[in-house]
């Protein structure tokens, strides 16, 4: 306890060099454990894009680049499912429910996805949460639009605004100008790529191509849409489809079943496993990122001790004395580890409470952003673990200067003048 009381008085003496040191720790640890928030909150959101599904259905393919078309709206199908196996497939026994999806078409660089009101009813993100409309209700007519948040606001639309949509998946490319839709809904914000996605129905997308052969319209033929409106135009196929089933426990056996299906080569594949691999790949750069932070933090430690170490000289007469009272030289050591415990343990405190200010702050700008919800919880075992190791390398930074203290000879402090 008096060692305790000693090494707080001597840093108050110093508190300019503490309070710098204490800063440059409580640094490091909100970089630390910020990166950390950071990491597990981009996790945490990526596997919230699609939440309550068993499984997504899509030609054969890999099953990371089957995730990212269908759920992440990022590059293109190899091939598309024919309505017909759709059907056969979710007709199934073990289906519950299913949601088809038509990509191809865009609108000033954002998707247009082609589905049906089930949409709206049994897609789920971030622990069971289900869609909700800001504004307006879901398609109704065959010319409707809903679209999501990031639409909205980044173009400005508003209920009952007209849009035209146009081919392909790029921001430019020939257009639907003859076929204008009227936007029916806004979708409240879910930080997802439904954010970025204008929905249709599945006629409509058959609609819009009615002109159209291979990518291009035919010359002369327009078809006017109140004919369209009357027109039957069943799907013809689909991209992909989400699909949830009745029982967890049928997941490997329909798995097996659209692995294996005769008609036409499909995969389905569990959406947590294809994220596990997606993340698999960005291991290293987590690892670097986390390393460059770690080393802030050992810059920081090695700060500390340089600090300590550098007011020996002036501290001689100090320890001197307190050896000429009595004091034995481990406890003489035991008063600079002292410090730089005391001068962690501020930093932590300081940083953590810090970072926690920050976040309250920051994360509705982050999760509107970039679509990380970073979860403003206790610190997490990791968490403490990290804070646990700053906590060492702090008392561990004390011992250089301890064992230097513990060097030096009544006599060496005794000559030194004021």
């Amino acid at each position: 306890m008096i060692v305790a009381r000693l090494a707080l008085q001597s840093l108050l003496n110093r508190w300019i060099t503490v309070l710098l040191t204490v800063l440059a720790i409580s640094v490091s640890v909100m970089l630390l454990l910020g990166v950390e928030k950071v990491r597990s909150g981009a996790r945490d959101s990526f596997a919230g894009t699609v939440s309550g599904a068993d499984l997504v259905i899509g030609a054969r393919s890999g099953a990371m680049q089957l995730l990212l078309y269908s759920v992440f709206r990022i590059g293109n199908a190899t091939n598309n499912v024919t309505w017909r196996s759709y059907q056969d497939i979710v007709s199934r026994a073990e289906v519950a429910w299913a949601i088809p999806l038509s990509l191809g078409d865009s609108h000033r660089g954002f998707r247009v996805i082609g589905t049906t009101p089930d949409y709206f009813e049994h897609l789920q993100y971030r622990g069971g949460q289900t869609l909700k409309f800001a504004a307006g209700t879901p398609f109704d007519d065959l010319f409707d639009v809903v679209v999501g948040s990031d639409v909205a606001s980044r173009l400005g639309y508003s209920i009952g605004d007209t849009i035209t949509v146009a081919h392909g998946a790029g921001s430019v490319g020939p257009g639907h100008d003859d076929l204008p839709f009227r936007v029916s809904g806004i979708l409240a914000r879910t930080g997802t790529p439904v954010d970025k996605s204008l929905h249709v129905s599945l006629k409509a997308i058959e609609a819009i191509h009615v002109d159209w052969r291979s990518g291009s319209r035919i010359p002369g033929q327009v078809t006017p849409a109140d004919r369209l409106r009357q027109m039957s135009l069943p799907p013809k196929a689909i991209t992909a489809a989400i699909v949830g089933l009745k029982s967890r426990l049928q997941v490997m056996g329909f798995q097996r079943a659209v692995n294996e299906y005769r008609a036409e080569p499909l995969s389905a594949v569990l959406p947590g496993v294809a994220l596990q691999e997606m993340w698999g790949l960005v291991a290293t750069a987590e690892t670097a990122l986390l390393g460059v932070s770690a080393m802030v933090v050992v810059t920081s430690m090695l700060g500390l001790s340089a600090m300590i170490l550098s007011t020996l000289n002036e501290r001689r007469r100090e320890i001197a004395i307190l050896r000429s009272l009595g004091a034995r030289p481990g406890t003489v050591g035991s008063l600079l580890v002292g410090e730089a415990t005391l001068l962690t343990v501020a930093g932590i405190a300081i940083g953590t409470a810090a970072l926690y200010a920050v976040l309250v702050v920051a994360r509705p700008l982050i999760d509107r952003q970039f679509g990380i919800d970073i979860g403003i919880q206790p610190p997490s075992s990791t968490d403490a673990r990290l804070l646990l190791a700053i906590l060492i390398g702090g008392i561990t930074a004390g011992f250089l200067p301890a064992y230097r203290a513990y060097r030096m000879s009544l006599a060496d402090g005794m000559m030194v003048r004021t």
